[in-house]
């Protein structure tokens, strides 16, 4: 038997809110169900679903688990645009040479780094 990733779920202060920063991020629609208050948003992309589940906590620590976000232009375009979006910069792991990549926190603190495009790692190769 095999199991298929289905959904990537977040706990989320606002759902709706971080659901629509993330809808920018992939350039995906927002769904007709989703609305402000729902204790559910979601993103559906072409590469993979995201779900944004109501939870009041605090977020205690660092992720265990975060996305890779691969850009179709370059990485550090993708970076200034997404800070334009509300994201910030948790660490800057990009090297002299072009390599590295950035580590980054949506508006609610949870982390995803910012990869080199597959022409920038081509150019290096």
């Amino acid at each position: 038997m095999t199991s298929h990733v289905r959904t990537v779920t977040f706990d989320a202060h606002d759902p709706y809110e971080l659901a629509g920063f993330w809808l920018q991020v992939l350039k995906a629609e927002r769904p007709d169900d989703d609305h402000p208050g729902d204790p559910y948003a979601a993103v559906v992309a072409d590469s993979v679903k995201l779900l944004f589940e109501q939870n009041n906590d605090e977020k205690a620590a660092k992720n265990r688990v975060h996305l890779d976000l691969e850009p179709d232009g370059l990485r550090d375009d993708e970076v200034e645009w997404l800070l334009t979006l509300g994201a910030t910069i948790a660490h800057d792991r990009r090297e002299p040479d072009g390599t590295g990549f950035v580590v980054m926190q949506d508006p609610e603190g949870n982390e995803f780094c910012v990869l080199r495009s597959a022409a920038e790692r081509a150019a290096t190769s």
